[in-house]
Formats: structure tokens, C-alpha cells, sequence
């Protein structure tokens, strides 16, 4: 049935925008890497990827028979996807704010953007640097402003102890040092 005759809004189609996980309305901090990084992925699906599978549909679609046909049916649901990663990131782009890191004048305490080296109860160390949401990579270090560490950690100084809570219970872990720009990259 079409939208039209139907008293549902948008708001459906904008919650399949956004990847899973609960996405914060409202402030969308990015590092400048970050910022280029998400611009890239536009330009990249704009310019090469979308083309390249609007060609592919053409084509299918002047071989006759749509229903049966492979390319046309998986070119249309790919370019659905594609246009929904679009629109998705048009929105984080538009609400972007880039935070420089390397303009922090108090480097003392963590702040978005620091690069946190860290001990926890265990005296395992652990190199972090907080990101924007659309950045995490826990694979590279790389952890969101909104995660529960980089919360446990926002305002520390070196030498502190934060109380981290995770669903294992309450962990203590100490702040061993900061840094930021230059020095912060990975």
C-alpha cells in the first residue's frame, strides 16, 4: 500500500537510516580525520558506487523480464541500500561539529579527542583516544564520547582513579597519561 493512504510517517524510514546502536540526537562531535573521513564515504557512493549500480539496472532492466531477472532485482536492492547510507550520512555530515584536538588549551585533563593511556585493576595498560560516534574502531583504540569509558574518563587527570561501570560489576582504572594533536594520532 502506498504512503500516501497510510497515516505513518517518515520517522519509520528514518530509524533504518541510522546503523544499530542508539545514536544521540543532537550533537554530532568529529575529529577533522573524521569529518574527512565521513565526506569521503559520501563523495565515494555518490560518484562511483551509485553510478555504477544505476548502470547495472539500466542494463538488467533493457533485458526484459524484471521479475526473474537477478541483476535488475539485486541492483535495485542494493542501490536501496546505498541510498539509505547516503541519506544516513548527509544527515551526520549536516549535523557535524569537528573538534581539533590539537587546539585543546587544557591538556591536563581528558577531553574529547585525548588520546588516554590507562591501567585497570589488573595493571593491563590500554591505549585509547575518544572519538566522534560515526569514528569508533575499538579494533584501533579509536572509542566513542558516548561510550561508558570514555564517560568514566572525561575530566580525569593523570594520577586519577575513575570508577568504570560495566556489566561485570564496577572496575577501577587509573589515569596514566594524556595527550593530545600530534601526538595523540595513532
Amino acid at each position: 500500500m502506498s504512503k500516501a493512504f497510510t497515516k505513518e510517517s517518515d520517522a519509520a524510514d528514518d530509524e533504518l537510516d541510522a546503523p544499530e546502536g542508539a545514536i544521540p540526537v543532537g550533537r554530532n562531535y568529529v575529529t577533522p580525520e573524521g569529518f574527512k573521513q565521513l565526506e569521503s564515504e559520501l563523495q565515494n557512493l555518490r560518484r562511483v558506487e551509485r553510478p555504477k549500480i544505476v548502470e547495472i539496472v539500466s542494463w538488467a532492466a533493457g533485458n526484459g523480464d524484471r521479475s526473474e531477472n537477478g541483476d535488475y532485482i539485486y541492483g535495485k536492492k542494493r542501490l536501496r541500500e546505498i541510498d539509505r547510507r547516503i541519506r544516513y550520512l548527509i544527515k551526520r555530515h549536516e549535523s557535524a561539529e569537528v573538534v581539533d584536538p590539537a587546539l585543546q588549551k587544557n591538556r591536563a585533563q581528558v577531553f574529547f579527542g585525548a588520546r588516554v593511556t590507562y591501567a585497570d585493576e589488573n595493571d593491563e595498560e590500554h591505549i585509547i583516544r575518544i572519538v566522534g560516534i560515526d569514528e569508533a574502531n575499538l579494533d584501533q583504540g579509536l572509542v566513542s564520547w558516548i561510550s561508558p569509558i570514555a564517560k568514566a574518563l572525561i575530566k580525569a587527570r593523570v594520577g586519577d582513579t575513575v570508577k568504570l561501570h560495566t556489566p561485570a560489576g564496577e572496575q577501577s582504572i587509573d589515569v596514566l597519561e594524556i595527550a593530545y594533536g600530534e601526538s595523540a594520532a595513532r
